[in-house]
């Protein structure tokens, strides 16, 4: 994850996409690059899933990486020499309310040496920099329930998980307790 502290522009020649979540919030977003400032810049797909999205041409400068054909550590080695090699200025996964690709995700994030730009469930983006981090605040909030009106619940129950565990292990221990009572006097 490089530029997370810095405004600079990368000086690579490709975007990464990781599509870890929804086809159609990865197929709005291409179109959005291939009209907008990653016009002309070759794209690279990390997914999950058959097929290409929309508007996601596999050409000589285009590849896709399956997931699923890096099954061992050593192929995840060399998934990760093989994208550092491809000099990506930028790099862009989806954070929707899916839980795909939350592994892979993250720890090409942290493996890639590009810029990402986070994209939510409606195909908005953001850049993963020190300049957003209210937005990323907010964002992290709102995935944790943490924010609105469900907050108070969330950290309610939080408060409670403790006493609700102590609870059930205390009753477990009294039940085992009487059950090794009983069958010890019915010895006697």
């Amino acid at each position: 994850m490089r530029w997370i502290l810095s405004q600079a522009q990368p000086t690579g020649t490709r975007i990464l996409l990781i599509e870890s979540g929804s086809r159609s919030i990865l197929e709005g977003i291409i179109a959005h690059l291939n009209s907008g400032w990653g016009e002309g810049m070759p794209m690279d797909l990390v997914t999950c899933y058959a097929g290409l999205p929309a508007g996601l041409e596999t050409n000589e400068n285009n590849r896709v990486f399956r997931v699923a054909d890096y099954g061992t550590p050593e192929l995840r080695r060399q998934l990760l020499r093989g994208l550092r090699a491809r000099d990506y200025a930028y790099a862009g996964m989806i954070c929707a309310a899916e839980p795909i690709m939350n592994k892979w995700k993250w720890w090409l994030a942290l493996r890639v040496p590009a810029k990402f730009f986070v994209i939510n469930e409606n195909g908005d983006y953001f850049w993963l920099n020190r300049k957003n981090r209210k937005a990323m605040r907010h964002f992290v909030l709102v995935r944790l329930g943490l924010s609105g009106a469900g907050a108070l619940h969330t950290l309610g129950r939080l408060l409670i998980f403790p006493f609700g565990v102590l609870y059930l292990l205390l009753y477990a221990a009294a039940v085992h307790l009487r059950r090794a009572i009983r069958l010890k006097l019915q010895r006697i």
